[in-house]
């Protein structure tokens, strides 16, 4: 059961109305690494969750980031308010309201016409929300590192955000939320290292002869070890070449058909074979330059 108290959790103070910078804000409120998504992921996570511990932080958190998504929704709204009132009745020229409204950037008179300066369930580039940025799996290994990294993405958005204002009021509320991003963090970990067997994810082990193997694959000037890829952890493989294929065998690949299956498919072999010997006259050959090597397009495909 949720109960909604009418006060926020944060008290916002916007200093005067800016479209441009409530279109930017709408980042956090649909976009991918919003307020919105946040909720979602850990509802989600919650309700299928059957340790009691993690599911009352999660269902705690997921409220909480409801509560955020009030906050930034209640921001935008206040920066839209001055060109809402311009735009829904029609005080200026048509010509110096339209300048108004496209002159603020970012797309924010998609914002005003479409929306009527509300906050919209886009990112700030209007790309509307979906349900594709929760990613939970169902694993809580995996899920709560995924959290502590949604949280980390979260907080960059809030700094570049903070960055791009100078708004004292909406600043600080953006430092409010962006702070929480790090308690959440800390919970996430908290719970994630509360887990004795949390790595590897899941749990299936791995074959050892692999767990331990690091591949210097991308080989050239610009190599670098450290404790990542070298040291008494790691088996270090300088040509992975010469040690591929890993189970010993030609690296192909093999399927077992039938007969029926094999039959069909020697058909279609013979059908769409290739004849190595030709050199056939393309289009783009007969129009490269405006020349045709004096063919005509009716010698097209005769090779």
């Amino acid at each position: 059961m949720f109960i909604h108290n009418k006060r926020l959790q944060y008290t916002v103070r916007v200093s005067e109305t800016n479209p441009g910078l409530a279109n930017l804000l709408l980042e956090q409120f649909g976009g991918p690494q919003g307020e919105l998504a946040a909720a979602c992921r850990y509802f989600n996570q919650s309700i299928g969750e059957s340790d009691p511990g993690r599911k009352d932080l999660l269902m705690d958190i997921a409220t909480e980031e409801l509560s955020h998504l009030e906050v930034i929704g209640n921001i935008v709204a206040m920066l839209n308010k001055g060109a809402k009132g311009e735009l829904a009745e029609g005080v200026e020229e048509e010509a110096e309201l339209y300048r108004s409204i496209t002159g603020a950037g970012n797309d924010s008179h998609l914002t005003q016409v479409l929306y009527g300066g509300g906050p919209a369930y886009t990112n700030s580039a209007g790309v509307p929300f979906t349900a594709a940025y929760i990613d939970s799996i169902g694993e809580p290994t995996a899920d709560l590192r995924s959290n502590i990294a949604a949280e980390a993405r979260a907080k960059i958005v809030y700094e570049r955000l903070i960055n791009v204002t100078n708004d004292p009021g909406v600043k600080e509320a953006l430092g409010f939320l962006m702070t929480r991003e790090i308690a959440h963090q800390q919970s996430f970990e908290k719970a994630l290292y509360a887990i004795q067997n949390n790595f590897p994810v899941g749990k299936l082990p791995g074959d050892p002869r692999f767990t331990d193997m690091y591949f210097n694959a991308s080989q050239g000037e610009g190599e670098m070890t450290g404790s990542w890829n070298k040291g008494e952890a790691w088996k270090h493989v300088a040509d992975p070449l010469s040690v591929s294929p890993l189970n010993g065998g030609d690296g192909k690949v093999t399927v077992g058909l039938s007969a029926k299956e094999k039959k069909t498919l020697d058909l279609m072999t013979v059908r769409t074979r290739s004849n190595p010997t030709t050199n056939p006259m393309t289009g783009a050959e007969l129009g490269k330059n405006g020349q045709n090597n004096g063919k005509g397009s009716s010698e097209l495909g005769r090779h």
